[in-house]
């Protein structure tokens, strides 16, 4: 497994390590679930996105 560097406020990192000991995890795991999540949605909207678009260019063209 590949290790990270990330930079964040001191007081994001409390943030992060409280929330991760109140769910009993990791940090590392708490964060990799973030953007497993953040990964997701974000599919989802350009997904739908690229299907509002498709069907302006269908509308347009005719």
């Amino acid at each position: 497994m590949a290790k990270v560097l990330v930079t964040m406020p001191d007081d994001f990192l409390h943030r992060i390590d409280g929330l991760a000991s109140n769910e009993q995890r990791t940090r590392s795991e708490l964060i990799r679930e973030a953007l497993r999540s953040y990964m997701r949605r974000s599919g989802i909207t350009n997904s739908a996105k690229a299907q509002k678009d498709a069907e302006k260019l269908e509308d347009l063209i005719g």
